[in-house]
């Protein structure tokens, strides 16, 4: 599938959010998908869930479930996009840029350490602790 496209290419925003409320951790981990470029798959393999189970929220048939595995790596995902977004000043394509390119500290890019080897915290932490 393509990545979800109801956003501009630039178009990024601050996610600020209640993390105990399912529908809006559910809404923002697919604005974020959007805003970033990536495959709904994607989301799947950080939030460890199926790709059935991101159809189903994305079309609004269920939400994440409160206290489950996919629900801490949604909260942290949502840090992670906090992190960047202010790294990156609101800029969008900087954003995505940053997510694709290799970085030596990291030892690969972190859209690979994120989706491919499961290594958000990493990512975070990186983030948290670099200017």
């Amino acid at each position: 599938r393509q990545p979800w496209s109801g956003f501009t290419h630039n178009m990024v925003f601050e996610i600020q959010l209640d993390t105990t409320e399912p529908r809006q951790l559910t809404q923002s981990v697919l604005q974020i998908i959007a805003m970033l470029d990536m495959y709904q798959a994607e989301l799947a393999r950080v939030l460890q869930l199926q790709c059935s189970d991101i159809g189903e929220l994305s079309a609004a048939q269920r939400c994440l479930d409160r206290g489950s595995p996919s629900w801490e790596q949604a909260q942290l995902f949502v840090r992670f996009y906090q992190l960047l977004y202010g790294r990156m000043n609101a800029d969008g394509v900087a954003m995505r840029h940053w997510l694709r390119k290799h970085h030596p500290v990291l030892g690969n890019t972190p859209h690979l350490l994120i989706v491919d080897e499961g290594r958000l915290a990493e990512v975070v932490s990186h983030l948290e602790h670099t200017d």
